[in-house]
């Protein structure tokens, strides 16, 4: 059967302002303040939780180190599980796309690099998960995106063809387990890289939901 297979951040919801957050209030309990700002620091946001700390030390004018990054890690991690959809949005009309995809025969899972447990409390919160047939995580397998294999599990959990799937993603990352994965990828222009994602030379770029039913019938055969 053919399938959609989704990235999360930055592609299904706006995480940015919950992962600022997080990374915030490490820095606050430091004694340094808030040093990332939701709008300015979103594209680091969705790099991940180390990166954000990383910019972050690389802003209090003192020396830092790995160590530090990763002694913070664990409390960015606790605090953002624990206020984990307190500005996330989906993206607009990201559910009346899923129900229309569905109702077109396609399988709907999720790849991200996620920590698992979290991407599933939050698409619990946000409402979605039902819809999903499978959710693989960072941490489901022993690789993840770019890898390959992370992509074809995921196809293969929700009961896909490889050969029939498509993957709709925001990031170079999203981009290459595409194209290593030979499966076709469609890269949002909504999310933190704007349209600068089109020079990852995806297959097709999505700038509204309400065109992915069109756009997946057309990339999936």
């Amino acid at each position: 059967m053919k399938s959609v297979i989704f990235d999360l951040d930055g592609t299904l919801a706006d995480t940015s302002g919950d992962l600022i957050a997080a990374a915030n209030a490490c820095f606050d309990g430091l004694g340094h303040g808030l040093l990332l700002d939701a709008e300015a620091d979103m594209l680091t946001a969705f790099h991940g939780g180390r990166a954000m700390l990383r910019l972050g030390f690389s802003r209090i004018g003192e020396p830092w180190d790995e160590a530090m990054v990763d002694a913070q890690y664990d409390v960015l991690l606790r605090h953002y599980g624990e206020n984990i959809a307190v500005h996330t949005k989906l993206y607009p009309n990201v559910e009346q796309s899923l129900e229309e995809l569905k109702s077109r025969g396609y399988l709907l899972g999720v790849c991200t690099n996620k920590p698992a447990a979290l991407a599933e409390t939050l698409m619990g919160q946000l409402g979605v998960r039902p819809m999903f047939g499978a959710l693989l995580g960072a941490d489901t397998l022993p690789v993840r995106k770019p890898d390959p294999e992370h992509l074809w599990e995921t196809i293969r959990r929700v009961g896909g063809d490889l050969e029939r799937s498509v993957l709709i993603g925001d990031t170079d990352n999203d981009r290459s387990a595409a194209r290593n994965a030979n499966v076709p990828s469609v890269l949002v222009t909504f999310g933190p890289s704007g349209q600068g994602v089109s020079e990852m030379e995806p297959e097709a770029l999505l700038h509204h939901y309400d065109d992915l039913p069109d756009l997946a019938d057309q990339l999936v055969r």
